[in-house]
């Protein structure tokens, strides 16, 4: 049996060479100014030559509220794209990966110093911002939001459609809208943090009515043969939360209005969530939104097992495999999953001598596809 780790995925006009995606990892290493460094370049560039076949930039914020930490990324001014050029450029000339980026909005968890800087609050005086959210309910051990009117909101959807507009003049090829981990649009979908009395709050349908707009407003100008994708955290891990069935819902609304893919994450909304992680323990909520709402899905989260990896796709569980923290461990995770599966994977020149050919002196055991750019 073939490896569907190593096949092909099409998203619309999008062919992927294969189903490992990087997942988004925020890096806190931008210029005050939100701008693109050296950093962005050495890191992305790395994992666009690591033979996965999507890399999605880390969350970006699109508006300054927007951002968790003072040094995060933005794309709300055209200063910012520019910055970005150069890494887009790299990418494009030694890599196989498509790019992505996740548009995001902090919300109620923003304005925080970096984690190695202890990620305790920023106040404005010191170049952080009032947070903004669903309602004025604080995160747990941090300033109380401001509340957004309707007015704001309207605002807040142009700033990430002005966001995707960007992003495409750039020539990313997927967008990801961060719908989860307690930021800005998960704020409105959980129950834990939105106590709204409007038309944004309230019941179920209440809670998904302004991220399924903002979706909805960037899906009307984001090209028709790009994918666009949503995160979402599919429980709260919290008892009286956002659950696996409001997830379903979620998904089949997004569904209807042209989504593409779901990666189904978890957790984020409030500090008291009950969490015990183990090797795909989020898959089963992606196999419902895959299986049940009929939505491709991609899982997420300890999957760096190469075999249990290709066991999710091969029970139809996911269509794609997302990995972060383990890229960031096994930067050549693809080539070494490739040579566990007995599949193939692409490669840059300059990285010939670490074919199996070439460093054991086998050319019968060949996993490196081809050369990258």
């Amino acid at each position: 049996m073939s490896a569907l780790l190593f096949a092909p995925y099409t998203m619309r006009d999008l062919r992927l060479v294969n189903r490992i995606v990087v997942s988004p990892m925020a890096q806190y290493s931008a210029t005050p100014e939100g701008h693109a460094t050296p950093w962005h370049l050495m890191h992305v560039g790395n994992l666009c030559v690591s033979g996965a076949g999507l890399v999605i930039m880390e969350a970006t914020a699109v508006e300054p509220r927007g951002r968790v930490s003072p040094r995060c990324l933005g794309l709300w001014t055209d200063a910012q794209a520019e910055a970005l050029r150069p890494v887009l450029a790299f990418c494009r000339a030694h890599g196989t990966a498509a790019l992505g980026i996740q548009l995001a909005h902090a919300g109620r968890k923003g304005s925080v110093a970096r984690p190695w800087e202890g990620q305790e609050t920023v106040a404005p005086a010191d170049g952080g911002w009032q947070p903004v959210s669903s309602c004025d309910l604080a995160y747990p051990g941090r300033p109380a939001p401001h509340p957004l009117s309707v007015e704001e909101l309207a605002g807040m959807k142009e700033a990430f459609v002005a966001a995707a507009r960007r992003a495409d003049a750039l020539g990313f090829d997927l967008i990801e809208l961060h719908a989860a981990h307690g930021y800005l649009l998960n704020s409105f979908l959980s129950p834990l943090a939105n106590r709204r009395n409007d038309a944004y709050g309230g019941d179920l349908p209440g809670r998904m009515r302004y991220p399924l707009e903002v979706f909805a407003a960037i899906r009307a100008v984001w090209p028709p043969g790009k994918p666009l994708g949503v995160r979402i955290s599919a429980t709260d891990w919290v008892e009286g939360g956002w659950t696996g069935d409001d997830s379903l819902a979620f998904a089949r609304a997004l569904k209807a209005l042209g989504c593409d893919y779901v990666t189904a994450s978890s957790g984020g909304i409030s500090p008291s969530q009950t969490i015990s992680p183990g090797p795909g323990y989020q898959v089963p909520y992606a196999r419902r939104i895959q299986q049940e709402a009929g939505m491709p899905a991609m899982a997420v989260g300890l999957l760096h097992d190469p075999d249990l990896a290709e066991q999710v796709l091969q029970d139809g569980a996911a269509e794609l495999i997302a990995l972060g923290r383990g890229m960031m461990w096994e930067p050549r995770w693809p080539w070494h999953a490739a040579e566990t599966l007995g599949a193939s994977a692409p490669f840059p020149p300059q990285y010939a001598r670490s074919h199996p050919s070439m460093r054991f002196g086998d050319p019968a055991k060949p996993f490196l596809e081809r050369p990258a750019g």
